[in-house]
This record gives C-alpha cells, structure tokens and sequence, in this order.
C-alpha cells in the first residue's frame, strides 16, 4: 500500500511511504483507519533525515522480514539509498499490548461504554509514546527522527506485524 505526496512538493523528509507485507491485505477497519490516518500525518509533517545522507526528498518502504524490521530508505525517484535492520523483538511486548489495546477498544465501542473507550484511548497514547521512545533510541545513529515521527512509525510497526486471523 502506498500513500502519495502531499500536493504541494516538499523539499525534505518522507514524500512517500510504502507498508510491503501479506498482513496488510487482511487488516480489520480499526488497524486500517491506524495505518492510513499514521501515513496522512507523516506525509503531512515529518522528520526522517538518515546519517550521511543529505537532507532531500525520501520514499520509505517498511516491512517485516524474517522477524525484522526493514526500513528501505530511497530517493523520491525510487533509487535504494540506504537500508536499515532492526531486531523486532524489543518492540514485539509494546506491539501485544497495542493489539490488546485495539481489541478493547472496539469491545468498548461495541458496547458503547464512553468512559472505558476514554480510559483505553489514554493507555495507547501513553503506549504510543514509549514505543516513540524506543523507535528513537532504536534509530539513533541511523536516522534521525523527531518524536511525532517516531511514534507514526510504531503505529506502522504495529499494523504491519498484525495478522487477522
């Protein structure tokens, strides 16, 4: 699945994000609503800035491969410029409690309960700010990353490694 540019070109950061993976063609409304709302915002404003490279137009490609997270960064005309690999098991206790998290939700919703869907909404914000934290700590030296940008992208970790079953 890919997101276009914004209409006006940008001179910096992503352009383009890419999620490449099976999981994607099977995502309930709730992780689909996550992965395109997480897309508009990092299209919309953004800080991706790879070490060594110079600060222009990027396309990202996420996907999880053989337990690992893959982030292949390219020029906006699609030329590979860098990959990055990251061990996805410091993220996989933050990525159950998010699916539990999601799942709770939409029971509190099914059962129109508006202090528990508040309450629910509040623990993935906190939730969503450590895995921001550890998605810095995890690129430092690699990218450098803002903290909205980081947490956008752990929304993305989170719905690519969901599988409905």
């Amino acid at each position: 699945m890919t997101a276009a540019p914004p209409a006006a070109a940008r001179e910096a950061d992503l352009v383009r994000v890419t999620l490449e993976g099976e999981s994607l063609t099977r995502l309930s409304p709730v992780l689909e609503a996550d992965r395109a709302q997480a897309v508009a915002d990092l299209l919309a404003e953004n800080r991706f800035v790879p070490q060594g490279a110079p600060r222009k137009p990027l396309a990202l490609r996420l996907s999880i491969q053989e337990g690992r997270l893959v982030f292949d960064i390219r020029h906006d005309d699609d030329t590979p410029l860098t990959a990055i690999v990251l061990a996805l098991g410091p993220f996989r206790r933050l990525i159950k409690d998010y699916q539990m998290l999601v799942d709770s939700h939409i029971l509190a919703v099914q059962e129109g309960r508006e202090d528990r869907i508040q309450a629910i909404d509040m623990g993935r914000r906190g939730l969503h700010n450590e895995g921001a934290e550890l998605m810095m700590t995890r690129l430092q030296g690699k990218v450098a990353i803002d903290f909205a940008t980081a947490r956008r992208l752990f929304t993305l970790i989170c719905v690519l490694h969901q599988r409905i079953g």
